[in-house]
């Protein structure tokens, strides 16, 4: 994992949420941590590590996540047991 990526993995656990972290540094950290991110249809995108899934939207027309997106994925991770 680089330092961009633990700067991720550190702004998803931040509290309060914050709301400028960008989807695709999630996918890039979900990557960087051994998992896939398959694209369904439309705008969904599921992000499955150690063989849980969690599935999510794209944002559009932003290239933020929404804060209720980067609590799903924090508790996602926190399920893995994978903490900054």
């Amino acid at each position: 994992m680089n330092v961009k990526q633990r700067r991720t993995l550190t702004a998803v656990f931040a509290v309060p949420t914050r709301a400028k972290v960008r989807f695709a540094d999630i996918a890039a950290l979900i990557a960087a941590l051994g998992g896939e991110i398959r694209e369904g249809a439309g705008s969904r995108v599921a992000f499955e590590l150690k063989g849980k899934r969690v599935y999510l939207h794209r944002p559009h027309p932003g290239r933020e996540a929404k804060r209720y997106q980067v609590e799903e994925v924090r508790e996602f991770l926190r399920s893995l047991e994978i903490q900054p």
